[in-house]
């Protein structure tokens, strides 16, 4: 092959698109890309919340383009989805106020004060379930326009929440400087190893 052939293929190999494989975290299957308010979102990690040595849930992480750092998650604008399947079953009330500390520790006092209300709701919205059982699934979604959206099992949970800095504030729980757990966090953001 000629050098200018070569140099063609490298490039032709370089722009074609990637093909992304479905991740099996613990038994989920999350699937390598999914549709949300008519955009198309990437799988961009997937990977196990453990505490102690209980798998509490398995995760998984969708942008419209691939990050590599929390930075770059944050910033991205568009659509976006946590998808959250139970391992265990949990008592919801627990399950909230972890989010709301996840939460408390990765945000400073002032976005903290902003978003008290949309913590509050999504503490009720948790609340109304008692217990999450193995299984459950959680999708808790981005959606310009419209606001954070939380559905459990499938069933839309009341109206958005409407707050602008709850949805990136909630995505800290996982991607912050303290996250819930660091491999989960490596995972998400699609790291070997994570």
């Amino acid at each position: 092959m000629n050098a200018a052939k070569y140099w063609l293929a490298l490039a032709a190999l370089a722009a074609a698109p990637i093909a992304w494989a479905d991740v099996t975290v613990a038994g989920v299957k999350y699937e390598d890309a999914t549709e949300l308010a008519g955009t198309r979102l990437a799988l961009n990690g997937a990977g196990l919340r453990t505490k102690v040595i209980f798998k509490v849930y398995a995760a998984g992480l969708y942008l419209p383009k691939k990050a590599a750092s929390a930075d770059e998650v944050l910033a991205q604008p568009g659509a976006k989805r946590i998808a959250l399947s139970m391992l265990r079953e949990v008592d919801a009330d627990e399950f909230a106020a972890a989010f709301a500390k996840g939460i408390e520790d990765n945000n400073d006092a002032a976005t903290l004060a902003r978003i008290a209300p949309a913590i509050q709701r999504m503490n009720r919205i948790f609340a109304e379930h008692k217990k999450l059982a193995a299984g459950d699934q959680i999708a808790i979604d981005w959606v310009p326009g419209a606001g954070t959206q939380i559905r459990v099992k499938g069933a839309q949970q009341g109206e958005p929440i409407r707050e602008p800095e709850f949805y990136p504030a909630l995505l800290r729980i996982w991607l912050g400087s303290a996250p819930a757990d660091r491999s989960l966090k490596e995972a998400l953001l699609g790291k070997a190893g994570g």
